[in-house]
Order: C-alpha cells, then structure tokens, then sequence
C-alpha cells in the first residue's frame, strides 16, 4: 500500500492517509477483503505516531471504508456504493470550489463558468 505524506499540505496527516486509503479502495487498488497493515507496522513505515494511523483508521471504519476485526486487524469493507458515491460528491465539492474562487479571481461570470461545466460534462473539446 503506498502513502505518502506531505508537509507542504494543508490537510493534517490523518487526513492525508484517509484520503489515500479511500482512493485506493475506489479505484480498485485495494479490494473488498484486502488487509492493511497494522496502525504500529504503517505508523513506522510513515515514521508518525500511532494516534496519526489510528485517527485515520478510525475514520476510515465509520465512513465504511474499513472493518477492524479485534486480533485480526483492519480489512477493506465490502464496496458501499452509497458511501464511495459520497467521496466522490466530496471531493467533486472541493475542485468545484476551487474553480468557483478562480471563477471569481478572474471575474468569470456564473454563467460562463456554467457554460464550461456544460460543454465538458458533454465531453465538447474546450
């Protein structure tokens, strides 16, 4: 599994690591049923603390991604498509914000800006 950790990111480290882990099950490079590591194994691969790792399997359990198993350790959940669905609107959320203060910055007009999530939802060339 691979993770890495920025410092120049905004987001905290937990934070980073669920999203990655949340992609990888998304797009298939982690399956229903895989294993993760251990919160010590992966907390001394990233060279962070247990709580960081434990923060972000935690979150990783109740958003659905994960089932931790007492003994037997953390396990890919079975695909929740309500749940993926979700990070996708999430994430869809947070690049549409950011075109939306770009939009603004460049005195782009709702309109436009509408115009152009049209014509590329339609796969036009832009």
């Amino acid at each position: 599994m691979d993770i890495l950790i920025s410092n120049s990111d905004s987001r905290p480290i937990y934070e980073q690591i669920t999203h990655q882990i949340k992609n990888q099950i998304i797009n298939g490079a982690l399956k229903e049923g895989d294993a993760l590591p251990s919160m010590r194994v992966l907390a001394k691969e990233l060279r962070i603390s247990v709580i960081t790792t434990k923060r972000a399997y935690e979150d990783l359990e109740r958003d659905g991604f994960l089932i931790t198993r007492a003994g037997k350790g953390s396990f890919v959940a079975a695909r929740n498509v309500n749940a993926i669905q979700e990070e996708h609107l999430r994430q869809m959320k947070e690049h549409l914000s950011k075109a939306v203060q770009l939009a603004l910055f460049a005195s782009i007009s709702q309109e436009q800006l509408s115009d152009l999530l049209n014509r590329l939802y339609k796969g036009e060339s832009i």
